[in-house]
């Protein structure tokens, strides 16, 4: 079973993006822009917008204009957008455009050209399409498209939907953009699959948002807004700072920071950020370049993506002579988690240790012994070839064979199964007193010991595999 999720993503040592110039945090400011793309039966849609505006609590109405709703998006197209464009017009942004509301706007779309903002699409309507059928959002999604470029002179490089529903990435990806913003997943840019094709994503932000201000115990004053800005701003480039760069995205719309109440917070951040060395202002289109080049999508195996017969090819000697581990393995829940080393050892250990001790005996017999006499005649695995040699038990002296071979069968004679270790763990010292220490266990606690050495093994074998 694959469960689609990626709950790992780079774990606990993120990539070096290598900024440009060494910079030690890349800030992307997305302006919003959906003024006239909004939910109004002028649009045809059912009923008025209810979403992002000052009227606390605001609901829907069928039907019906809303006076109060429409004047407020049409204050971010007549004033909210220009008090942002006079702010930052000379800095790499990226705008969000809702194309109806683009093609209403057009003294605005001159103007982010000017200034060398990029346009990415923000889909057809700013509308919910969480109950869309998928072959009507994909319409949309291709009306957004064309409409877009009739108005621009330019395809979108991106697609962020906002509203989004459970088919949105897939169905962006289908069009071909260059890059998806549909997630919050990260502090980096990163490779998701769609329709077994490699996408890239740059994820957005609901934090570092204007929209809080419209949101139960959200902003409610420009000052929470800029020391939520700095605070994020502060713990990035410090990480940066520290050998990790990230990415720093902050979300507004011209109806919201576009008033002047609150401008001046993203003024003051601006100062803030702009005082600092290292900084880098990019457009989305910039980062997605930026990463493409550096950051390609990723080549190696993928365990989460093989069908159980290329599961069971690749990993079926992990555990030794036991292939059954990995036809188990493969019928428990697999995710892009179980793509790493640590993450497949885990689910492979899982389907031993849910195996009948029976199961786990027969797999603790199949080890060869240490140094033993299949190691003699060469004929072991050649994982364990490699893993004995790595501690040099292939070239013993007589003395050492021996001592070998009295601990083997002290062992085997109490316990009823070879002497396991993870040799890439120790050195022949090492092992021998692991021998006079384990001598010691009675044979349920031996058992579980060998047990666990033999899931230890397969880790290392999986690290040499997927590395």
């Amino acid at each position: 079973m694959t469960y689609p999720r990626d709950m790992i993503g780079y774990g606990a040592q993120t990539p070096d993006p290598k900024w440009p110039n060494g910079a030690r945090i890349a800030i992307q400011i997305v302006v919003n822009y959906e003024e006239g793309g909004e939910n109004n039966i002028l649009h045809g849609d059912p009923a008025s917008e209810a979403f992002l505006s000052e009227i606390p609590g605001a609901v829907p109405w069928p039907g019906q204009r809303h006076w109060n709703m429409e004047t407020i998006y049409e204050y971010g197209a007549r004033a909210g957008f220009w008090r942002l464009h006079r702010l930052l017009h000379d800095t790499p942004v990226t705008v969000f455009g809702v194309a109806t509301a683009l093609a209403r706007g057009p003294e605005q779309v001159a103007a982010m050209q000017a200034s060398g903002w990029e346009i990415a699409s923000h889909g057809l309507k700013w509308i919910e399409y969480k109950d869309t059928h998928e072959d009507t959002e994909r319409t949309h999604i291709q009306r957004a498209v064309r409409l877009h470029t009739e108005v621009t002179g330019e395809r979108p490089r991106g697609f962020y939907q906002g509203r989004a529903s459970m088919n949105s990435m897939r169905l962006a990806a289908e069009e071909g953009f260059d890059y998806l913003a549909d997630s919050y997943a990260d502090d980096l840019p990163f490779w998701q699959t769609f329709g077994g094709k490699d996408h890239l994503v740059v994820p957005y932000t609901l934090d570092a948002n204007d929209m809080r201000f419209s949101t139960p115990n959200g902003f409610n004053a420009g000052d929470q807004f800029f020391d939520y800005l700095k605070a994020s701003f502060d713990a990035l480039y410090r990480e940066g700072v520290d050998g990790a760069p990230k990415m720093m995205s902050i979300g507004l719309h011209c109806r919201l920071a576009g008033r002047p109440g609150r401008i001046e917070a993203l003024r003051k951040f601006m100062d803030h950020a702009r005082s600092h060395d290292g900084v880098w202002f990019a457009t989305r289109a910039q980062i997605a370049d930026h990463w493409r080049a550096h950051h390609p999508a990723p080549t190696g195996l993928r365990p989460s993506q093989m069908n159980q017969a290329e599961f069971v090819a690749k990993f079926g000697g992990v555990y030794e002579h036991s292939p059954w581990v990995a036809e188990e393995a493969f019928k428990l829940e697999r995710s892009p988690a179980h793509d790493t080393p640590a993450g497949l050892a885990n689910l492979m250990a899982r389907a031993f240790r849910r195996a009948t001790p029976e199961a786990r005996l027969d797999v603790l017999r199949a080890h060869p012994d240490l140094a033993g006499k299949l190691a003699a005649a060469k004929r072991l695995t050649a994982d364990s070839t490699s893993e004995q040699a790595s501690a040099g038990l292939d070239a013993l002296t007589d003395a050492e064979r021996s001592l070998f071979q009295r601990a083997n069968e002290a062992y085997t004679k109490k316990y009823g199964f070879p002497f396991i270790i993870a040799v890439r763990d120790n050195t022949k010292d090492t092992i021998l007193d692991a021998f006079e220490t384990r001598l010691n266990n009675t044979k349920e606690q031996e058992f579980v010991t060998a047990c666990e050495q033999v899931n230890r093994i397969a880790a290392l074998r999986l690290q040499q595999i997927l590395s």
